[in-house]
């Protein structure tokens, strides 16, 4: 969608992930817990939110900042996959690979945790 050197139209972006969930700039607000007033001056004035206000959209519409940046396809998240990225992201590296193993030997072994 963006190629390397290319900036991302931001306020593209948002209306594209809208567009796909089928949303109004009303519903992003419900959802994202952002004020209605906001969001109408963000897109009035296409004016590039900051980070906190795009992880606050990210977190309504279920999805990543790097989801969000992403160049491929949008996978969703449900709450639960979410929450084990955000505790992850407390672990050592060496943990990390702990758990990554885990889940590889799961998968090699043709299970699915329920």
């Amino acid at each position: 969608m963006y190629g390397k050197g290319a900036s991302m139209d931001v306020i593209a972006r948002i209306t594209e992930l809208m567009e796909m969930r089928g949303w109004s700039k009303y519903r992003l607000a419900k959802e994202s817990g952002i004020s209605n007033s906001t969001i109408g001056n963000m897109f009035r004035r296409n004016s590039i939110p900051d980070i906190q206000t795009i992880e606050m959209l990210c977190k309504g519409m279920n999805i990543t900042v790097s989801q969000f940046f992403a160049e491929n396809e949008l996978i969703e998240l449900d709450a639960e996959q979410q929450e084990t990225i955000f505790k992850m992201s407390f672990l050592t590296s060496k943990q990390k690979g702990f758990v990554s193993d885990l889940i590889n030997s799961y998968n090699e072994a043709g299970k699915r945790p329920d």
